[in-house]
């Protein structure tokens, strides 16, 4: 059974920050592209970055380049998005991809960017 388990959204500040996990079960992760989109309320989902399947070439949306660092752990099925210098923006549902053969996504995890 393929599962993508995000975690670690939550209530921030602005200017703070937040590290997501997504956690991958039942495929062969290290084959799987993985990426992180948004959507927030009224707006369509939008990616947010990319990671090669071995990690060597990542791309970002241009509004978290220099902000937001996706990184994974192959051995642990893991792949991280590292949140810095949030502002009220970045509100939005996250969700995780993994794209080979075939496209899997995550439930979602809520991050909210207020005071």
């Amino acid at each position: 059974q393929v599962q993508l388990v995000e975690s670690g959204g939550g209530l921030v500040q602005p200017g703070g920050s937040l590290r997501l996990s997504c956690a991958a079960s039942g495929f062969t992760f290290s084959n799987y592209a993985m990426s992180w989109y948004r959507q927030a309320p009224g707006k369509e989902r939008e990616l947010v970055a990319v990671i090669t399947s071995a990690g060597g070439s990542t791309h970002y949306a241009n509004s978290v380049k220099g902000r937001f660092t996706i990184s994974r752990n192959n051995a642990k099925n893991t792949v991280y998005l590292q949140m810095n210098s949030l502002n009220p923006e970045d509100t939005a549902v996250y969700y995780c991809q993994a794209v080979w053969k075939s496209v899997y996504w995550g439930q979602g995890t809520q991050v909210t960017v207020s005071s």
